[in-house]
């Protein structure tokens, strides 16, 4: 049987673009090449699709992050399928390995449905709304999770209303990473908070910040069936305020642990929510689910990433590997999912 197609797409526009093109550097090491044959595209900063070569290197290097080169083939989308050099590169799926704007926002997603390329992940409706956390965070109170208060701003000009109390966070509504995000103790750090996040979206999220642990867990869509990973607790080195970009990717100081002292009935709970908030928010594939159990006994959602930070040290394989599913294992049954699915039917 002929192997399939596989279209790795990394990059991207946003300011993410050098972590997906870690993840991306993750998959191409370990897809199982006796049954999927690979082709690399790699979105640059600018927004031009590149054909690259299967064997690049995309890794951290002395703290350096590897990005997408300016130049190469150049990729052409047409109406059915995606060329380069004048030739179709013959698709059969994409594994669109892509965080942030421009990639995790069911942008890209719309486009594959337009040119009837099936997908690794979410449609276009559920990769919106979960990647803009001002549109999550009702659908999650909806169905019937507890959610942090907070309110959305849009510039500088606002007034805070009297329910939010110091510490907050301040996030942009539509970045990931940590990008742009500000641990806020007092009114006088509050309004450049808020101008930072601005850099990053033209939404931001105010929140009141939860005192208590930061539960993450994993969610895999197969085979017809929904399961959710054991839960992971994040713990990072005292020296960072809370779990940004820097602890996450720069200076290995962020441990996933499996807690074994939560109360009875915590990590089912929390399982079950996780699959509550990935059906609310009609996620299909896989979705990294963000929790916090607070000091006072409460599991608070904070967001669902629709395409996680994926290598093999990443948060999702990790959780999922605890399950029982090896690295190389998720990404061919991802891949078969999206295989499965019925192309180019708006979800």
């Amino acid at each position: 049987m002929a192997k399939k197609r596989v279209a790795i797409i990394c990059g991207g526009k946003s300011s993410e673009h050098e972590i997906s093109c870690v993840s991306a550097g993750g998959v191409l090491s370990a897809i199982d090449t006796n049954e999927f044959e690979i082709v690399l595209i790699g979105i640059t900063k600018g927004g031009k699709w590149l054909l690259l070569p299967t064997d690049t290197t995309f890794a951290i290097i002395n703290g350096a992050l590897p990005q997408v080169p300016e130049s190469g083939v150049e990729v052409v989308i047409t109406n059915t399928s995606l060329q380069a050099g004048g030739k179709d590169l013959a698709i059969d799926v994409v594994f669109p390995v892509l965080h942030g704007p421009y990639g995790e926002d069911g942008t890209l997603q719309g486009l594959l449905e337009m040119i009837n390329l099936r997908y690794v992940g979410s449609g276009v409706l559920a990769s919106a709304v979960s990647m803009d956390k001002s549109f999550a965070k009702p659908i999650f109170a909806a169905a019937g999770l507890k959610v942090a208060p907070g309110i959305v701003v849009t510039s500088a000009n606002f007034s805070l209303p009297a329910n939010l109390t110091y510490p907050l966070f301040v996030k942009p509504a539509r970045s990931g990473s940590s990008r742009g995000t500000t641990k806020v103790k007092n009114e006088g750090q509050l309004k450049s908070a808020v101008a930072f996040a601005l850099e990053f979206d033209t939404k931001v999220l105010i929140e009141s910040a939860v005192n208590g642990r930061e539960i993450e867990c994993a969610v895999l869509q197969s085979n017809g069936q929904t399961i959710a990973s054991p839960v992971g607790q994040i713990v990072i080195d005292s020296k960072y305020e809370f779990y940004d970009f820097t602890a996450k990717y720069l200076d290995n100081s962020m441990q996933l642990v499996f807690p074994t002292d939560l109360p009875a009935g915590v990590e089912v709970k929390i399982q079950e929510s996780a699959i509550n908030a990935f059906n609310a928010a009609g996620c299909e594939g896989l979705a990294r689910v963000d929790f916090f159990y607070s000091n006072d006994g409460q599991i608070i959602i904070n967001e669902i990433n629709t395409m996680p930070g994926f290598t093999p040290l990443s948060v999702y394989p990790k959780l999922m590997q605890k399950y029982g599913i090896s690295y190389r294992e998720l990404i061919t049954k991802l891949i078969n999912t999206a295989l499965t699915r019925s192309a180019n039917i708006t979800r």
